[in-house]
């Protein structure tokens, strides 16, 4: 019988569009289980020193909502090497934009030695929630 394969992504998730369909989408297409973690208003704010525009309670619930998705968590943390030691997922999914960073470097070396894969997507051009926020300001 062929294992399961557990895959892991995460983002704000703020101001939902295309973007995050498409990463939601492409993980689940690489995957049989797909988890997605929905970061609080608290950990945005920590680490990007401002509030989403969208609640967290909204955003997990669109998440959630989202048929690619089979499980939907807080994200409260940023360690993704703590959130595998809980979860064990096989694979990590991830914009392209984080690859080369200091962070991803050192995680990808974690990873390797327990047997876990990062697999970074093409980051979706022209959109973003920073864009859709801008747009609205104009």
């Amino acid at each position: 019988m062929k294992p399961i394969i557990i895959g892991y992504t995460t983002g704000v998730f703020d101001l939902f569009h295309i973007g995050h369909l498409n990463i939601l989408k492409r993980a689940k297409e690489h995957c049989d289980y797909l988890i997605a973690g929905v970061s609080t208003d608290e950990l945005v704010q920590s680490y990007k020193n401002k509030t989403p525009v969208i609640p967290f309670h909204e955003r997990i619930a669109i998440v959630d909502s989202i048929q690619y998705v089979d499980k939907v968590i807080a994200q409260e943390h940023r360690d993704k090497y703590k959130t595998w030691e809980e979860l064990q997922y096989d694979v990590m999914f991830v914009g392209d934009d984080w690859k080369g960073t200091p962070l991803f470097d050192d995680l990808e070396a974690k990873f390797q030695k327990v047997g876990v894969n990062i697999k970074y997507f093409p980051y979706t051009g022209g959109v973003s929630s920073t864009l859709v926020k801008e747009k609205l300001l104009t």
